[in-house]
């Protein structure tokens, strides 16, 4: 009852304010204010204050075929902030909503949260239930039965459990010290002699350790510390308990096996057919025990790992081995509660490095698939953190994995987390002829095929992209309508992803290059375009992949005009560099042709090859490129004089016969050698820099073996140096110590012409390979490099 005098009444007022729809989800946000007044006697107010605030109206059930003013009309009727004149605009709210394209990253937050999986909550343990209901106010009785025998012991921490498994009793036990110390020394004293005893007491902790404002408390009775040896004891004991429960030798797993044997051998012993049947209850029922000690007591581990400090004391404590261990079990609770931990560990690189030396992959390979969805999904997102190791991939496909995952691309709800650990094992070149024996390309493609007008995911594009590298991968892309179904969405919707995943496709040689055909006039034409320049990269790159003796590249450059636009992306700045040097492999691809070298020599790209050169001398790649440029165009007669007599390109080859790069070279030496056949005065000038480098090479040779060998032959006699005497074919020595083949088999020099004999040089244009160098990077890391002359 109020008094009078003060005041007699509150009144409020709610205001409705603007409507919005939700940035990411189907809602729409009523935005309102609320006016709260005090009014004295007289009616006015005497205190007031105004507060904002929103409501969001989720309308999940919004789809395509949804009747947009029915709706309008029943959250109008729901909602009382919303008054019944905004009608039309909750209308045309919704009709937005309904039209709206989800976000790629709000749908797969959605999915995050969709499938977020926790180890169930911890329900009574079989034979823990007690008759009598506890009270709060009998603490100090069932404190008091902690300091009798052990039956009684169980009573009392039961009847402690009954309370602390409702959160609104925590806060007062916290307070009873005499209980919590009580409970912490007969844990720490008598867990070994009973396991109800230690599940329950360990149960107890576990409520308060639920929430983290209690882990002080259970770190202060050093109670994770004790479940690390209770575990690890557990463990420890079951490869003995099998054994001692029915006088048998042999493992855990395989004693109902045993025990079946011995019933079926002997079924006229009626006497040792039921002590067998007795002793297998009473290890299963330990067994089962044993599971809901270790289960308690790994989810109290789980909850105080919240902290990182404590993680990294458990990790000191071997508790990543632990649980590798208990992956053995088959307890399905049990297990999703070690695979979260364990999931949760392996976000740390010492963690992981852990899981690699104990085999981890193995053990979880066995439960993929399983019928345990949750199980099925804890094991998948272990193994995705555990993919990021190039040795952990490649362990999961030697143990077999590869297969399993390749036929849960089908299920929906783990179809995200499957392609992501599919793409890291895709990233390795080793493993990616292996999808081949799968049946993994023909559901992406299918996948691909069913995405339509929409956006494809990039988990998808991503391994498709990577696939496509491998010759086999890429056949099976292309069989029936695959290249025309990949050629007609990426022309349509200009996906640079799918055309780099068609660039990859191209790059092979054998049935796959002549598909392309039907397709280089479209390719040719998004070129000059005026498209984002990642577009224009990716169907250049393509083009120039298509080494085809068939194809007339003079037709090809005529029809579309990519003489000018070659030329003029050649420029240094005009363009990226990965554009440019497309640019150029383009012109080494199209200058195979005889025709096309010489429109191409006349429009003065040769020029603005070597400024490009000049530019760009220290990029392996840009310089193997244009040296590749320059030898096609002296192989063809009609620009060799070019080439040779009207540019310094002779002049800039000489002074990279001696590049670091194996590849660039080779390049060089082949350029050098059709040069000098044909030129004299180059010729001569080519055949003085091989011999001046070698004969550096040579006196750097002497000089420094006699620095290094000062009087090792000056007062030695000659003659007893039989190695020194010649044979007599005055070649080889005459103990036969060097064979004549040593002679035969001597390599060439860089510089030096190729034995007539090497028919097989990668670029011999009268192979059937076109001899392009895939790459600058073809030198092994160990290789000593040359000296640069400048």
């Amino acid at each position: 009852k109020f008094e009078s005098d003060l005041f007699i009444i509150t009144h409020s007022k709610v205001t409705a304010g603007s409507l919005d729809v939700h940035p990411t989800e189907k809602a729409l946000v009523v935005h309102y204010e609320v006016e709260a007044s005090i009014l004295g006697e007289d009616g006015g107010p005497m205190l007031g204050e105004r507060k904002e605030g929103q409501k969001i109206i989720r309308v999940k059930s919004l789809c395509p075929t949804t009747d947009v003013a029915a709706l309008a009309r029943k959250v109008v009727e729901e909602c009382k902030l919303i008054p019944a004149s905004r009608l039309p605009q909750v209308e045309h709210l919704l009709y937005y909503l309904q039209n709206r394209k989800s976000s790629p990253v709000e749908g797969k937050v959605e999915k995050k949260e969709k499938r977020a999986v926790k180890p169930k909550d911890l329900t009574p343990f079989e034979g823990m239930e007690l008759n009598e209901e506890a009270s709060i106010t009998r603490m100090e009785e069932y404190v008091e039965l902690l300091y009798e025998g052990i039956p009684e012991k169980i009573r009392g921490s039961a009847l402690i459990l009954q309370l602390a498994r409702n959160p609104d009793n925590l806060e007062e036990l916290l307070h009873n010290e005499a209980a919590l110390g009580a409970l912490a020394r007969v844990l720490r004293e008598d867990w070994k002699q009973s396991v109800d005893l230690a599940t329950s007491i360990i149960y107890i902790f576990f409520c308060f350790s639920s929430f983290s404002q209690f882990h002080t408390v259970v770190s202060h009775y050093k109670i994770g510390a004790l479940c690390m040896s209770v575990v690890e004891h557990e463990l420890k004991s079951l490869s003995w308990l099998a054994p001692h429960l029915c006088g048998l030798h042999g493992l855990h797993k395989t004693v109902s096996l045993m025990l079946f044997c011995i019933r079926e051998s002997a079924p006229e012993n009626g006497s040792l057919r039921r002590d067998q049947d007795k002793a297998l209850r009473k290890y299963q029922g330990l067994l089962a025990k044993q599971e809901q000690l270790l289960r308690v007591s790994l989810y109290l581990l789980l909850n105080l790992a919240e902290d990182t400090r404590t993680e990294l004391k458990m990790r000191n404590k071997n508790i990543v081995g632990l649980l590798v261990r208990v992956l053995e079990r088959d307890d399905e609770e049990l297990l999703v509660l070690v695979v979260s931990f364990l999931k949760k560990l392996s976000i740390f690189l010492e963690n992981k490095n852990d899981m690699a030396e104990l085999d981890t992959v193995e053990r979880l390979a066995r439960l993929v698939p399983c019928d345990h969805e949750d199980l099925l999904n804890l094991t998948l997102r272990l193994l995705l953190n555990l993919s990021f190791d190039s040795g952990l991939r490649a362990k999961m496909v030697e143990v077999g994995l590869l297969p399993k995952l390749t036929a849960l691309l089908g299920d929906e709800s783990n179809r995200q987390v499957v392609m992501r650990i599919l793409y890291h094992v895709s990233m390795d070149d080793r493993f990616r002829g292996m999808f081949v024996y799968t049946d993994c390309i023909p559901q992406l493609m299918q996948m691909l095929y069913d995405h339509g007008g929409e956006d494809i995911e990039a988990e998808l594009i991503s391994i498709c992209i990577n696939l496509a590298a491998n010759k086999m991968n890429a056949q099976l892309m292309c069989e029936g309508n695959g290249l025309k179904m990949l050629m007609k969405r990426a022309l349509k919707t200009k996906d640079c992803l799918l055309m780099k995943m068609i660039r990859n496709i191209s790059q092979h040689d054998g049935p796959i290059k002549p598909l392309f055909i039907d397709y280089v006039g479209d390719l040719a034409a998004e070129i000059r375009t005026e498209e984002e320049e990642e577009w224009v990269l990716e169907c250049l790159g393509t083009l120039a992949n298509l080494t085809i003796p068939d194809l007339d590249w003079e037709l090809v450059l005529k029809e579309y005009n990519l003489v000018p636009f070659l030329k003029d992306k050649l420029k240094p700045g005009s363009a990226e560099d990965d554009l440019i040097l497309e640019v150029v492999i383009m012109i080494g691809t199209v200058s195979i042709d005889d025709a096309c070298a010489v429109m191409l020599a006349k429009s003065g790209i040769i020029p603005a090859l070597i400024e490009l050169l000049n530019a760009r001398q220290e990029d392996d790649e840009f310089v193997c490129q244009i040296v590749y440029v320059f030898y096609q165009m002296v192989f063809h007669q009609a620009t060799r004089d070019v080439i040779i007599k009207d540019t310094q390109a002779p002049a800039y080859l000489i002074d990279l016969m001696h590049d670091k790069n194996t590849e660039i070279r080779k390049v060089c030496d082949n350029t050098l050698d059709i040069i000098a056949e044909y030129d004299e005065e180059w010729g001569r000038k080519i055949q003085s820099e091989k011999f001046r480098f070698h004969n550096n090479q040579w006196l750097e040779m002497v000089e420094s073996r006699q620095v290094d060998e000062p009087e090792a032959y000056l007062y030695d006699n000659d003659n007893d140096r039989t190695d020194l005497f010649y044979s007599a074919d005055g070649i080889t020595p005459g103990d036969g110590s060097v064979s004549p083949d040593f002679f035969s088999d001597l390599q060439s020099q860089n510089g030096d012409s190729h034995h007539a004999g090497d028919v097989n040089d990668v670029f011999d244009q009268t192979s059937s390979s076109t001899g392009r160098p895939a790459t600058a990077y073809g030198f092994r890391p160990d290789e000593q490099p040359f000296y640069q002359y400048s």
